[in-house]
């Protein structure tokens, strides 16, 4: 893992940017706020809540993402940049209310440099406390303003899309889908699959998660530490990121990878293993960006989810030119992926 001045190279190596830090010793909040680029338009990305074992892992979270998040918004043709917020979850947050209040009056501090949304260990009751003190913000319950529903639609159209180029199959019908983490989002890709007649194999640390695609969907139910071996068309992380690594490969026995988490790919040098094995890898950040395609209409007050869905139908046409380009160039999709979102941010300063 990187350290202290590793990490200040690590930031230069992925062109940020901005990095902000707030510490409240009342509230015990511990937050980072990572803005990466607002060269297309103002940051936007989501708050991640949860436990890390140091400040350096934190912050390398929040670079990695941010610089997603800015990618995402390029090859999603959204007027946007990227960041993030990482916050250091205590063992007990005592007063919620007042943590995520002073949270808002640390981002309303940075005068609409950056939006904030909700992302893992965060509820839309969290954003309506930010609300409170900023108006920089997005996914409060004003508007419902869950983006795991739009995320799963735009994950569903990424597998498509995958199934198409590399089974030459236009049904998901009888195809066999892992899905790892069945919360926000991985739950509503389930019934979405479920519903397009895919059978289903779903792992979750929360074993009442399960238990409902179980019954729902007909699911069946795998130990998280058997789901990388799990013999299936579609493996699909929907839970946190660096599941991509030197021992889940290994055990893969799936033709694609398509999944909701960000930053899949423990490192760089992983897409290659993954390629070596035959199996295609859809790049996260172009898959799971229906979220963010509904959050900025949220941003501009103009709601219309049938827009909203149709942009996130282009996801599917965005994979099916990526994954051609990365096959005639004989080059791995998520380089290809990365080229395509740097021509439209460089486009933007010519």
């Amino acid at each position: 893992m990187l350290h202290n001045n590793e990490l200040l190279r690590y930031a230069r190596h992925l062109g940020f940017g901005e990095l902000y830090f707030k510490i409240d010793y009342t509230t015990q909040l511990y937050a980072i706020v990572a803005i990466h680029s607002t060269q297309l338009g103002p940051a936007l990305g989501g708050c991640r809540c949860i436990e890390y074992a140091s400040m350096d892992l934190a912050v390398y979270d929040a670079l990695r993402l941010s610089r997603g998040m800015s990618y995402k918004a390029a090859i999603a043709n959204l007027p946007l940049g990227g960041g993030k917020t990482v916050l250091m979850r205590p063992k007990q947050i005592v007063d919620r209310d007042s943590y995520f209040r002073t949270l808002g009056r640390f981002i309303n501090d940075l005068h609409g440099r950056y939006i904030i949304a909700m992302d893992s260990g965060v509820s839309s009751r969290d954003m309506d406390s930010i609300a409170l003190e900023t108006p920089y913000v997005v996914t409060t319950s004003k508007y419902r303003g869950n983006p795991g529903p739009y995320t799963a639609l735009g994950v569903l159209y990424g597998i498509e899309a995958a199934v198409k180029f590399t089974l030459h199959r236009d049904s998901l019908r009888g195809l066999h889908v892992a899905i790892q983490g069945v919360g926000q989002v991985g739950y509503h890709l389930a019934k979405k699959l479920h519903a397009r007649g895919a059978r289903l194999t779903v792992s979750d640390k929360d074993p009442k998660r399960v238990e409902q695609c179980v019954e729902k969907f007909g699911a069946t139910a795998v130990n998280l530490d058997h789901m990388y071996a799990v013999e299936c068309d579609v493996f699909s992380p929907c839970a946190l990121g660096a599941v991509l690594n030197d021992q889940s490969i290994q055990q893969l026995k799936a033709r694609i990878v398509a999944g909701a988490a960000n930053n899949q790919l423990a490192e760089p040098q992983h897409a290659k293993q993954l390629h070596s094995k035959g199996i295609l890898y859809v790049p996260d950040y172009v898959i799971n960006a229906g979220g963010l395609i509904y959050a900025y209409t949220e941003y501009r007050d103009r709601i219309d989810k049938k827009l909203v869905k149709q942009h996130i139908r282009m996801i599917y046409n965005t994979l099916l030119e990526l994954f051609q380009r990365a096959s005639d160039t004989n080059t791995l999709p998520h380089i290809v992926a990365d080229k395509m979102a740097e021509a439209r941010l460089n486009a933007n300063t010519c």
